[in-house]
Order: structure tokens, then sequence, then C-alpha cells
């Protein structure tokens, strides 16, 4: 009696996985080169206007084009000012509303709420920038020249400046932050709400101690999107900041950012060095997006419960 010897045989299934893998990689890669891409194409643009300037062109607080002078300082600071002020005006609006809608508005009410705050993403810069100047201009300098009338501080009641850039942002940046926020609360398993509850715990204290410890490392990842958000975003704030080349002096005075200088002044720039130092502005912000996204990273994994696998 012969005995034969089975071999086996590489399954579809199996093939299908390998193949599927292959996919994967190959996208991941290929996300990875265009980062690559974006860096070395910034750079090659703007290795001139950074070796003109040297260190200055980071530290300097002057931007002539005329004089062929170009420090990215005021933009800097003015890119910080906004998104920062954004942050704090849409955190606790954006936080109050998930909460609203997940946790105390029934559902008739809240899938209609919800619908509203995610439709505010979806309304085009330009519409936003145009909203800012028929609305919010005239609102901000209402309040300056109400400010000056009373206080005396020489503020020029235009309602162009920081401030006005900030809350528009704000407005912005609050539908990524509650839609995030509202998505990773609703996540949170009903064993942390009955739990608190039945340890006699208030609906603020079931919120305190058994959501927001659960969610926070998704919450804090919308923050980030919404930070990102108010980083980049270019016509809405060229609209209404004022575009002034300075270091802001006070809430209200006019400034720029590094995307808003960017899309003001790169379809006049003629001169090589212009050209590069506006190049070089962009390959600024990409390095801090990365430096962002990486820290936020490593404090999204510190927030994380035990046990929960991001």
């Amino acid at each position: 009696m012969t005995s034969t010897t089975l071999k086996p045989k590489r399954s579809r299934a199996s093939s299908g996985d390998a193949l599927f893998s292959y996919v994967i990689l190959g996208l991941a890669l290929l996300i990875l080169l265009v980062v690559l891409s974006y860096f070395v194409l910034l750079l090659s643009g703007g290795i001139q206007g950074l070796t003109a300037s040297g260190i200055s062109f980071i530290t300097g607080t002057t931007w002539d084009p005329a004089n062929g002078v170009y420090s990215a300082f005021p933009f800097i600071v003015g890119t910080f000012i906004t998104a920062v002020a954004a942050l704090i005006l849409a955190i606790p609006l954006a936080l109050a509303s998930a909460l609203f809608i997940t946790e105390y508005a029934p559902r008739w009410l809240s899938e209609p709420v919800g619908y509203l705050v995610e439709l505010l993403a979806a309304i085009p810069s330009v519409v936003y920038g145009l909203w800012g100047i028929f609305v919010l201009l005239p609102l901000v300098g209402k309040f300056q020249l109400w400010v000056y009338q009373k206080t005396g501080v020489p503020w020029t009641p235009s309602g162009y400046g920081v401030m006005t850039a900030s809350i528009l942002l704000a407005i912005m940046i609050i539908p990524f932050i509650a839609s995030i926020s509202r998505d990773v609360i609703r996540l949170v398993p009903n064993d942390q709400r009955e739990a608190a509850y039945a340890l006699g715990a208030t609906k603020w204290e079931v919120i305190r101690t058994g959501i927001l410890p659960y969610a926070r490392a998704g919450i804090f990842g919308g923050i980030i999107l919404g930070l990102g958000r108010a980083i980049g975003e270019t016509l809405a704030v060229t609209m209404v900041i004022g575009n002034a080349y300075k270091i802001p002096s006070n809430p209200f005075a006019q400034g720029s950012t590094m995307s808003s200088i960017i899309a003001s002044q790169f379809s006049e720039a003629t001169d090589p060095r212009f050209v590069s130092s506006l190049v070089a502005i962009g390959l600024l912000m990409l390095v801090f997006s990365v430096v962002v996204n990486y820290v936020s990273s490593v404090v999204i994994r510190k927030l994380t419960p035990a046990g929960v696998r991001l």
C-alpha cells in the first residue's frame, strides 16, 4: 500500500490577504513619498530666501520687499496668536455642543442640531470671509469705537485685525471639534454612565468622572484637527486680518499669518528672492504642522485610558 503525500495548497483567501497587504503597504508608502515630495519641493524653492536672510528670516521683525528685507517672525506670531485665540474661543462651544447632542438633547432634537453643526464645515471659506466682512467687521468696529469712547484707547475702529480673524477661525473650527467630540463621547460604554449613576452621581458628575476621562484622547484629537484648520486657513483670514506686516501690538491690531501673506503676495512677487522667501514661509508651516502632529500623537497616547487601543 502506497501512501501519498498531501501538499498543502495555498488558498485563494491567503493569496488575497497577501495581495491586500501589499496594496495597503504601497498606499502607505505613497503617502510618505507625497509628504517627502512636499518637503523637498518647498526646501528647494525656499533655500535662496533662507540662505540670503540667515537666522534673521525667523527672528527678524521687518518685511520690506521693496528693500529686499524678508523676515517671517511677524507672520509666525500672527499665526500663533490667531490659532490659539481661535481654540480658546472654540473649545468650550464645541464641547458644549457635543455634550448637549449626546447627553442632554432628546433624539428628535439631537439629530437636527448635529446636522446643523456639521453643515458649518461644508461652507466654503470665501463665504465665511464675506460674512466676516459684512457682519463681523462692523460689529468688531462698533466694539472698538465703544472702547475708545469709554477708555480713550487709540484703536482705529475699522474692524480689521487679529481679533476678527480669531473669531472667524473659531466659528470655522467649531464643527470639526464638535463632530469628533460627539462621536467619541457616543463611543463611551454605557457601563461607565450606569456605574456612576449607581454610585449616586449627578448628571454633571457622570460627565466629569465617567465620560470626559474616557473620551479625552479623542477630544484632544479633534482639537488638534481644529488647530490644523486654524493654522492653514488662508482666504477667510486674508479677507479680515488687515494684512499688516508687523507684530500685532494689541488684540485688535491688524496683522498677517503665514498663510495670508503667501496668499496676498505670491501673485505680486517678481523678484526670485521674494518668491523664495514666500516659499520658505510655506516650508516653515509644513515643519510646524509636522511638529504639532507628532507632539499631539504623543499626548493622545498618554491620555488614552488603559485597555483602549488606538
